[in-house]
């Protein structure tokens, strides 16, 4: 338990380092607008995957993923220097499918309230195949007696 608990501590630390570094800025024109969204740190506190998003086009991700690859080893001495742990975590930063998920999630959102209006539309112009109330009532099985 306490195992996880540190690996937590060491995540979110090691995610706000990495946040300020890249606030700061590299010296890279390649590097676009990239969010730190988080960070995982294996059970021995020997890796952490980065996981990064990047507002622009296709090209502009591509851009800022080799240099963010190129800014490893900084970014890693980096963190070494401002952790207090006996070895530094090697970095892998792995880019976020979160913006394409978020997008097909909409796109699906999109269809359902489509198919919803449809059918609303179909039920609005709907008519009983029998009665309105089908179902017998009590009161009316005294009547028939």
């Amino acid at each position: 338990m306490a195992a996880q608990e540190r690996q937590a501590r060491l995540s979110d630390r090691i995610r706000v380092i990495l946040a300020e570094r890249l606030e700061k800025g590299l010296r890279d024109p390649r590097l676009g607008f990239v969010t730190i969204t988080e960070v995982r740190v294996t059970g021995d506190l020997q890796h952490a995957s980065v996981f990064y998003t990047v507002y622009g086009s296709d090209e502009e991700r591509a851009s800022s993923a080799a240099a963010l690859k190129a800014a490893t080893g900084m970014l890693r001495s980096e963190v070494g220097k401002q952790l207090s742990t006996r070895l530094t975590p090697t970095l892998e930063f792995i880019p976020d499918a979160l913006p394409e998920t978020a997008g097909h999630l909409d796109a699906l959102l999109r269809e359902a309230r489509e198919r919803d209006q449809a059918v609303a539309g179909i039920a609005a112009s709907a008519k009983y195949a029998g009665e309105a109330d089908p179902y017998v009532k009590p009161r009316d099985l005294d009547d028939e007696e």
